[in-house]
């Protein structure tokens, strides 16, 4: 069991997650959390069974991540009061706005931006690449290099729901509603519903 703790300073409008590897004789058998204190310093505590946030994520203030042990951050911007749910995967280059919350099992890759107050479900799947596949033609892993990542946008205040999967290169507008299940293959209008697979407009959002 690899065990991690995480110090947290609030000097910087955004802040860099450190992680250390604590020796052995610091593993605990019981899920008991870790008790650190430094005075003058938010100190975010966390006991990762397996979980990766990894030292380049940039942190804003009161983001919260209920289960960090049970996450996956690689090199993205997380702005303020936001809130990561467990078995959340967040790749490099991915950056969040502001009081954006990502339910459980959601998936975001490199090239995709949200902005501020953006709600993401449950199982919500982004992609981007086009054409996907594993090896070349002359069956050789590719490497990093070989793809094009396609950017995505999701503008402030929309509402992506459970299950939804959202094709690469598309813009989901400023405080629209993507329903439940739906798989999204154009860009979405603001403040508009849509629904189905793929993914059609059929009217305004309804309000809460």
């Amino acid at each position: 069991m690899r065990v991690v703790w995480c110090l947290l300073r609030p000097e910087d409008e955004l802040h860099n997650l450190r992680g250390t590897l604590l020796p052995p004789t610091a593993h605990a058998a019981s899920a008991k959390q870790l008790t650190l204190a430094a005075a003058g310093d938010d100190v975010r505590i966390a006991q990762y069974h397996g979980g990766v946030i990894a030292p380049d994520v940039r942190l804003g203030r009161n983001v919260v991540i209920p289960h960090p042990e049970l996450v996956n951050l690689y090199g993205c911007t997380i702005g303020d009061s936001c809130k990561i749910a467990s078995f959340v995967e967040i790749q490099r280059g991915v950056v969040l706005g502001n009081n954006v919350k990502v339910e459980a099992f959601a998936f975001i890759p490199t090239g995709v931006r949200i902005e501020d107050g953006v709600f993401i479900g449950p199982h919500v799947c982004f992609t981007n690449d086009r054409y996907p596949r594993a090896a070349s033609e002359a069956g050789e892993l590719l490497a990093a290099d070989d793809w094009e990542v396609v950017p995505t946008l999701v503008k402030r205040g929309a509402s992506i729901g459970a299950n939804a999967t959202i094709m690469c290169g598309v813009t989901i507008g400023e405080n629209s509603l993507v329903g439940a299940g739906s798989t999204v293959t154009h860009d979405v209008a603001p403040n508009m519903l849509a629904v189905g697979s793929p993914a059609r407009p059929v009217g305004p959002r309804p309000q809460a």
